[in-house]
């Protein structure tokens, strides 16, 4: 999709975003000015553009989120209508840019919901397949603040953070058959062959070895060999590491715990925080960060099979700990257990893990934001960053009582707890057994954000890509905090 400046290729539309409450050259009522409506007004004769309005609710309460949301509802509403082309208008100073850096801000946040929202994932249909595509154009002049070459940087950031998101998309959408442990390490080989990237992939002895036994017994139930996949991006060699743990567990059907239900096919995404740690990887290798960032993604299936893990089994790990595998379908936390102790004989400084763990924390929260928990000021970071970016994340409490519910009668832990209640909470306990003093750590639930059941702002229904941004932009905040003097990081 093409994003130009000035072009003097004719337009279809016009697009205008409005705010309630604020004169627009056209008429139009107060109630579709409001944040998330897109209204058609149709050319009166033949040749006149049609205008789109974009509404924003009140200018006092604006948010990036929204002009994300509307530039994504915008796009897909050209998608659907078949235009091809548009000029973004900003009348009377609709971008509400008081400075370079605010209408750097707008512009990016429109641009990615732009690009975002005519993201689809086409792969596997015909006949039902969207076809073409939708161009941007943007007038310089509404741009006063910035020269062209500010526009295009902005452009191109804003076009690189949406390039990393909508891979993990694709990853997460995608079927298993074709993306399965095997084919998941090949595709993270390739992506980053050719980039400044260093790839260590552990599997086989390599994981005996390191007595990496959660990977090896989750993985035993498939064809498919498990793996940790260590990826190196060091734009910035002098810095403390931060280490991104993503789960990509390609299907989960619980191994001998059998998921039921009339549909599952939702399994196929339990790789989801791995998907978040690989896009915000990429955005990172595209915008040339200068950061020290080392990803380690846990792969593996969860299946049933004579050589499947049991319930009841119990898994030693090399911090001393042993595990009683009350549930098999618990998985997830038994391989980010190995990545963490991982992580910290890598000597990494901080370390974010990310997954879709548990159904609880969409039960609590729902499909609109994710749990977090963890170290309080990598907390609050994350957490800010995600009110800016739209990936939003909410505070969870490390219930120390609860501690109770993970106690095993002939091992040192349980791998669920004993009850139905507080299971995101419990699973955050759990993990925290494995995180080595004095690194900084914090663990981030995703399992409801991972996806939307319908088209909404700028994410059609099935996977959101949620995490990738959030990622990339807390590892350029954190590397500018300790290059000496905290800077704002771009959104």
């Amino acid at each position: 999709m093409r994003i130009t400046i000035d072009t003097v290729e004719p337009v279809q539309v016009l697009i205008y975003p409005v705010y309630h409450g604020e004169s627009f050259p056209h008429r139009l009522s107060e109630g579709h000015k409001l944040a998330g409506n897109v209204t058609w007004l149709y050319g009166r004769s033949e040749g006149e553009a049609d205008v789109l309005a974009a509404g924003l609710g009140e200018r006092k309460k604006l948010t990036l989120e929204k002009v994300r949301r509307a530039g994504g509802a915008s796009a897909r509403t050209m998608l659907r209508e078949i235009r091809s082309s548009a000029t973004l208008i900003l009348h009377a100073g609709a971008a509400g840019a008081d400075s370079k850096a605010a209408a750097a801000e707008w512009l990016q946040a429109w641009v990615e919901g732009w690009l975002l929202g005519l993201y689809r994932f086409d792969k596997y249909r015909s006949a039902t397949k969207t076809s073409g595509e939708v161009n941007l154009n943007l007038r310089l002049e509404d741009w006063m603040e910035l020269s062209q070459a500010e526009l295009e940087a902005v452009i191109d950031s804003a076009r690189n953070r949406a390039e990393g998101t909508m891979l993990a998309r694709d990853w997460v959408n995608e079927s298993p058959e074709t993306l399965n442990p095997d084919t998941f390490v090949d595709w993270l080989i390739d992506h980053f062959k050719d980039k400044p990237v260093g790839v260590h992939v552990y599997r086989g002895q390599e994981l005996v070895d390191r007595g990496m036994n959660g990977l090896i017994a989750v993985g035993a139930g498939s064809k498919h060999a498990p793996a940790l996949v260590e990826l190196r991006y060091e734009g910035h060699t002098d810095l403390p590491l931060l280490a991104l743990v993503g789960k990509a567990v390609t299907f989960d059907m619980g191994g001998m715990n059998v998921k039921t239900g009339r549909d599952i096919s939702d399994a196929r995404m339990d790789m989801g925080g791995a998907a978040a740690v690989i896009g915000g990887l990429d955005i990172l290798v595209r915008q040339r960060a200068q950061v020290r960032v080392t990803a380690l993604i846990a792969v593996a299936d969860n299946l049933p099979d004579a050589r499947a893990m049991l319930p009841s089994s119990v898994i030693r790990y090399p911090n001393g700990l042993t595990v009683q595998v009350a549930n098999t379908d618990g998985e997830g936390r038994l391989l980010l257990a190995d990545a963490l102790i991982h992580a910290a004989k890598l000597g990494a400084v901080q370390t974010i893990d990310i997954a879709t763990l548990t159904g609880n924390v969409g039960t609590a929260l729902g499909l609109g934001i994710a749990g977090i928990w963890g170290d309080e000021d990598m907390t609050r970071s994350l957490v800010e960053i995600g009110e800016r970016n739209g990936e939003r994340l909410w505070p969870m409490p490390l219930m120390e009582e609860y501690e109770a519910e993970l106690r095993s009668d002939y091992a040192d832990l349980r791998n669920v707890g004993t009850s139905t209640l507080a299971g995101a909470i419990t699973a955050a306990l759990f993990i925290r057994r494995f995180v080595a003093a004095p690194m900084g750590w914090v663990h981030i639930d995703m399992a409801g954000t991972v996806q939307f059941k319908q088209d909404t702002g700028y994410s059609e229904a099935g996977a959101t890509g949620y995490g990738a941004r959030l990622l990339a932009d807390y590892a350029v905040q954190y590397a500018r905090k300790h290059e000496g003097g905290e800077q704002e990081v771009s959104l």
